[in-house]
């Protein structure tokens, strides 16, 4: 079977990502740097040959994926299974509210133990499983062709880290920036890195996705 290229792109940033508080599934659109971000990004794919776009259906991805598609006459598919890691409770909070009010809920959270799932959340076993499926399923259906993957900074990490065999534990050592370009391939055997955190597109620094 003939491997799938694929280009992950996290979303141009909101406000949110600015005031450091977590989204996880709220539906939080662009702010104008993001929505500048969304147009080089898909500028700087313009002359890619793809053959599919598929995108995360909260609208900060779904405003992205369709800047990489007009200038192609592209459909994005909305893929559910594309989402942000689901924070429950601290959704809506800052960085600062949840070290300060949960301390024990933000240590789990901080040193990444697998299994912590905030109330009405996910787990990161859970969301591995839930996007490596999601990722893999949409690889599949494309042998041989470059396929756009429109998602989140905990998405990208977990593709990052399942490209090169880091533990869900391991300290993130690697950019998660908005609107960056990474490349992957996909193959039955599973992801391989082609290339990481490309913002050569985007002619101002971009904001770490500092919850992944």
């Amino acid at each position: 079977m003939e491997a799938t290229r694929l280009i992950a792109v996290r979303h141009g940033e909101t406000a949110w990502n600015v005031d450091t508080r977590i989204q996880g599934q709220l539906d939080i659109a662009l702010n104008a740097t993001g929505l500048w971000q969304a147009r080089r990004v898909g500028q700087a794919l313009a002359e890619e040959p793809i053959g599919a776009i598929y995108a995360s259906d909260l609208a900060r991805a779904w405003q992205t994926a369709q800047e990489i598609a007009r200038p192609r006459g592209l459909e994005v598919g909305a893929e559910p299974g594309l989402r942000e890691r689901a924070f429950g409770h601290f959704e809506g909070r800052t960085f600062a509210d949840i070290d300060a009010n949960l301390p024990e809920q933000a240590r789990l959270w901080r040193t990444r133990d697998p299994a912590f799932a905030p109330e009405g959340g996910e787990s990161l076993l859970d969301f591995r499983a839930r996007v490596t499926g999601t990722a893999s399923r949409l690889a599949e259906r494309h042998p041989g062709e470059l396929v756009v993957l429109v998602a989140h900074g905990g998405v990208m990490d977990v593709l990052y880290r399942a490209a090169t065999g880091q533990e869900l534990q391991a300290p993130r050592t690697w950019h998660l920036g908005n609107a960056a370009i990474n490349r992957l391939l996909w193959t039955p055997q599973g992801f391989t890195l082609v290339g990481w955190g490309d913002t050569g597109h985007l002619d101002q620094g971009t904001l770490d996705e500092a919850t992944a």
